[in-house]
């Protein structure tokens, strides 16, 4: 799982109103599941601003607090890398 991305990995954005349009993914395979798989996932639900990917998580930051939600909908369990997310 590999390719190149064009988002930013700026996620942690001090201005509060941008928490509600940020998602925690838990639980994630990263030595499987790269930040470009973490993109093409999540941009079905709308306009990524930005994505980072740590050991075992990663944020994804919406446009909007109603992406960031229909994302979280969408995908809470979901498996990935034989992982539940």
């Amino acid at each position: 799982m590999t390719g190149k991305s064009q988002t930013s990995n700026v996620t942690n954005k001090n201005d509060p109103r941008s928490l509600n349009s940020r998602v925690f993914i838990g639980n994630l395979n990263t030595a499987i599941v790269k930040k470009t798989d973490i993109e093409v996932i999540f941009a079905k639900y709308g306009k990524i601003v930005g994505c980072s990917v740590h050991k075992g998580y990663a944020f994804v930051q919406y446009m909007s607090e109603r992406n960031a939600r229909a994302a979280v909908a969408g995908e809470n369990a979901r498996i990935i890398a034989g992982q539940p997310l």
